[in-house]
């Protein structure tokens, strides 16, 4: 949800930005569209989340594969638990959106009560 929710963010704020400038120049200056999609761009770079998206899903790749061997497999889990953590509070902290803020939070319980799960986990 949050990878399809991320595109649609940085098409809001070129529209919020449009009319934000419309509304502080009274719509008397013509604005100038080279710079606002400079100004999308910029944003967009700054809050690319695909990285991250990326690397959760190897991440959860790295879990199914390992639920699958003989060997213990505990503190690995654990490892790579705590990896897709510090993706998501990247993802976080990258987006404005508060759907995805929303989905963030969903995310981090899941992941906490794995952990828990994992401990248990030889």
């Amino acid at each position: 949800e949050i990878e399809k929710k991320h595109p649609v963010v940085v098409e809001s704020y070129e529209d919020k930005l449009f009319q934000r400038i419309k509304e502080i120049t009274g719509n008397q200056i013509e604005v100038d569209e080279n710079r606002l999609l400079t100004e999308v761009a910029v944003f967009a770079d700054k809050i690319d989340i695909s990285e991250e998206i990326t690397r959760l899903k190897s991440h959860v790749g790295q879990i199914r594969e390992n639920l699958n061997k003989t060997e213990p497999v505990g503190r690995k889990l654990d490892f790579i638990l705590q990896e897709m953590y510090r993706e998501i509070n990247t993802i976080a902290s990258k987006s404005p959106d508060s759907t995805i803020s929303y989905y963030v939070v969903e995310v981090k319980s899941e992941i906490e009560k794995m952990r828990e799960q994992v401990q248990n986990v030889e």
